[in-house]
C-alpha cells in the first residue's frame, strides 16, 4: 500500500498538488456524462478527503457544472490550461475530491478498484473479471473498504460539525 504523498499537476504545470494516500476508493466511471466531460470513453477518479491535497503552486479556479444526478459539481481547474484537477460533486460534499487520476505524476499508481455506471460503457471498452463492476453506482458499505468506510465518517462528521 502507498502511502508516501502522491503529486500530480496540471498541462501546464502552473498548479501543482500532493495528497496523503491512499484514496478512500478508486473509480472508473463509463457514465455518458464523464464521456462527455473528458473527450473519452470513461474518467478514473481516486477520492481522497480534501483535508489530503495540498496546493504545491498556483490557485485552481472552481467552476460549478451541472452533473447527471441533477445536484452538480465544482470542478477544481488550472486558471491558464483549464485542466481538470479534481472535482467535488454534490452528493459528497467538498470534504471528498474526485482527483483525476490522469493528473497525477505517476497515475500508473491507482488503478481502478471499481468499474461504474458500465450501462454505458463504450463497447469496445473490456472490464476485467479482477474487480467489482456495477451498471449504475452502489452502495459504500457494500464497496468500500472498512478503514475507507471510517475515514469517510470522520470526514462527513467533520463537515456537518459547527465551526
Amino acid at each position: 500500500m502507498i502511502t508516501e504523498m502522491v503529486s500530480g499537476r496540471c498541462t501546464c504545470a502552473e498548479v501543482a498538488y500532493q495528497f496523503q494516500p491512499p484514496p478512500l476508493i478508486v473509480h472508473c466511471c463509463h457514465c455518458r456524462w464523464c464521456q462527455r466531460e473528458t473527450g473519452s470513453a470513461f474518467v478514473i477518479n481516486a477520492l481522497i478527503e480534501t483535508s489530503r491535497i495540498a496546493l504545491l503552486s498556483g490557485q485552481p479556479d472552481s467552476v460549478e457544472t451541472p452533473s447527471e444526478s441533477g445536484k452538480g459539481q465544482h470542478i477544481i481547474r488550472c486558471p491558464s490550461c483549464r485542466v481538470a484537477l479534481w472535482s467535488h460533486y454534490a452528493g459528497m460534499g467538498q470534504g471528498v475530491a474526485f482527483v483525476r487520476v490522469g493528473t497525477l505524476d505517476n497515475p500508473d499508481l491507482f488503478p481502478p478498484d471499481i468499474h461504474i455506471f458500465t450501462e454505458s460503457r463504450q463497447p469496445w471498452v473490456r472490464l476485467p473479471d479482477t474487480i467489482p463492476v456495477r451498471q449504475r453506482y452502489y452502495r459504500r458499505e457494500e464497496v468500500w473498504p472498512e478503514a475507507s468506510m471510517e475515514r469517510w465518517v470522520n470526514t462527513t462528521r467533520a463537515q456537518r460539525a459547527p465551526p
